[in-house]
Parts: C-alpha cells; sequence; structure tokens
C-alpha cells in the first residue's frame, strides 16, 4: 500500500505539471527551455549536495 502524499507534496507537485502545460501550450521551444533549465538545476544541486555530503552537512 503507497504512503499518503502530504497537502504541501501534491501542491508542489501540481504546481510542476501546471508549468509543463503552460510552457507546452507556448510551444516546443518555451518546454525545451524549460525542459532544459530544470535539468541542469537538478544536476547542479546534485553536485553541491554531494560535495556537501562529504563534510557530513547535508543528509
Amino acid at each position: 500500500m503507497s504512503r499518503e502524499r502530504s497537502l504541501r507534496s501534491q501542491l508542489y507537485c501540481d504546481a510542476r505539471i501546471m508549468g509543463n502545460v503552460q510552457a507546452a501550450a507556448k510551444g516546443p521551444g518555451a518546454y525545451t527551455k524549460r525542459y532544459v533549465r530544470r535539468r541542469t538545476y537538478a544536476k547542479t544541486n546534485a553536485a553541491t549536495r554531494a560535495i556537501l555530503q562529504s563534510f557530513g552537512l547535508s543528509r
């Protein structure tokens, strides 16, 4: 049985979906820019998290 998501988690998820829908409505260029930007943020955040973890400063 899966866990129930919190309201905050559900709202953030819905906001991400809404942003994707709005970008897709503007065309493939806008959606691609959003996709690339989100992937770039994910990569840099992962690198930062790894550095902080090596110093014991992150979960």
